[in-house]
């Protein structure tokens, strides 16, 4: 009987309590031997809650809350969460100085992304570890370089980036968690030539390059998975005569000659949360199961693999 190994896949959840939980849950639901996280774990903001007035009072998602109870005060924080943001207790006055204050600001935001990565990790352990099931998390092009240091202190939520990884007996797993350069000139942004050097040093230690997997967090380019709105020099959406947003490839060409290069079994992708979908390259079966983070769903990747084989693959939504 042929082995199997069952991967639940999931990219871009950007600091969502709720995607987060989901993804840990999926693996009794899937049956999945191995979760991975293929990169853009942090949330991008923080939801300021002011104490004012001998109570508490925040603004989210364009309502304002003044919980007065235990129990009201929790579902703030779990609301603020559950869409990505860090909610953190302050006043106005102590607010507006942190705006003005760039450095302050940045502490504050990697001391909470690293206080919710840390729960993630304790959290996947308890949940996971008693049923066997491996758990890789990687950063992506829109995280801090801190994340590196909070996932590997961990002990047993896997930090796969730069690495060569053997996922089960016989796949081993490629990692980058970079993109080519962006608008946004983010933190993992990188030039097409050096994306390229690392692949190549990364593929040149695999034992078995057909039967390997590729996490890389940018798509290749001119394919289903890269399709993103094209941008004007404001970063604003450019808009067609007809009312819809023009698209273009966006993806790495990197990336894309690397794939067409080695032929590993499998390529697995994110970023582009707008372009879920499965591409061919060569023999190389490529997915991106796409994102809608701010909603709370779920946008994942079912997949079983065998020695030299992907058996079969489902996204799933939920």
């Amino acid at each position: 009987m042929v082995s199997k190994t069952r991967i639940f896949f999931v990219s871009d959840v950007h600091g969502s309590d709720r995607l987060f939980f989901k993804f840990i849950n999926a693996a009794p639901i899937y049956k999945a031997n191995v979760l991975i996280i293929g990169g853009d774990i942090a949330g991008k903001a923080i939801t300021p809650i002011f104490r004012k007035d001998g109570g508490l009072a925040a603004e989210h998602q364009a309502v304002w809350r003044y919980p007065k109870s235990r129990e009201e005060i929790e579902g703030l924080d779990r609301d603020i969460r559950s869409i990505g943001n860090y909610p953190y207790m302050t006043t106005e006055e102590e607010w507006k100085e942190i705006v003005k204050d760039t450095a302050k600001m940045d502490a504050i935001f990697d001391e909470l992304i690293n206080e919710s990565v840390e729960r993630w990790c304790r959290v996947a352990q308890e949940r996971l570890k008693p049923l066997g099931v491996r758990i890789f998390v990687n950063k992506g092009n829109d995280d801090p370089l801190i994340l590196e240091e909070t996932i590997k202190k961990s002990g047993y939520v896997e930090y796969p980036n730069e690495k060569a990884i053997y996922i089960d007996s016989t796949h081993e797993m490629i990692s980058l968690g970079y993109a080519n350069m962006t608008p946004w000139n983010l933190p993992g942004d990188l030039p097409e030539d050096v994306l390229a050097a690392k692949i190549d040093t990364l593929a040149a230690g695999l034992k078995n390059v057909k039967s390997s997997i590729f996490n890389i967090h940018v798509p290749p380019i001119n394919t289903h998975l890269d399709i993103a709105p094209k941008l004007d020099s404001n970063l604003t959406p450019i808009i067609s005569t007809g009312g819809e947003p023009e698209m273009a490839h966006v993806g790495s060409t990197a990336v894309r000659a690397a794939i067409e290069k080695y032929q590993p079994l499998m390529s697995l992708h994110g970023h582009i949360h707008e372009s879920k979908g499965y591409a061919k390259i060569g023999r190389t079966h490529c997915f991106n199961p796409g994102s809608e983070y701010t909603t709370g769903v779920l946008k994942g990747l079912a997949v079983d693999i065998s020695e030299n084989k992907m058996e079969s693959h489902v996204f799933t939504t939920g």
